[in-house]
């Protein structure tokens, strides 16, 4: 898999995956345009739409009528690197106390939020661009 960021104009970046496209930016008290999400901003989407569909994805396995599923992510990064985020998960279909216990534990098995718990590895390279 491969995802790339392409300077547009100012701090705003093209941000393409596949066939997809999206810009993220600074706010205008950073410096930029404010065109689209924050770097942090996009990570914390990334959470609450992983969230989504894997709750989603098991309900519909189920044949658990859930509705419309919403997530929504409170977070917070400290500058030294710390990040926490709290999840609220609104299910408005008619489902049982044990039913949203199991939802919750699926919840947490999402590839993002696995990946926010597990040992992070980056590997980082720096490269003169050729002419």
């Amino acid at each position: 898999m491969k995802a790339s960021a392409q300077r547009r104009k100012g701090y705003a970046h093209s941000l393409t995956a596949g066939k997809h496209t999206l810009i993220a930016d600074e706010p205008a008290e950073k410096g930029g345009a404010d065109t689209g999400p924050t770097p942090t901003q996009l990570l914390a989407l990334s959470l609450a739409s992983c969230t989504a569909v894997t709750v989603e994805m098991y309900a519909d396995r189920k044949e658990w009528d859930v509705g419309n599923v919403g997530v929504d992510v409170d977070y917070e990064l400290d500058p030294k690197g710390a990040c926490r985020f709290d999840l609220t998960i609104t299910i408005p279909g008619d489902v049982s106390d044990e039913q949203l216990e199991r939802l919750q534990a699926i919840a947490a098995k999402c590839p993002v939020h696995r990946a926010l718990q597990s040992d992070v590895e980056i590997n980082d390279e720096v490269v003169r661009a050729r002419p």
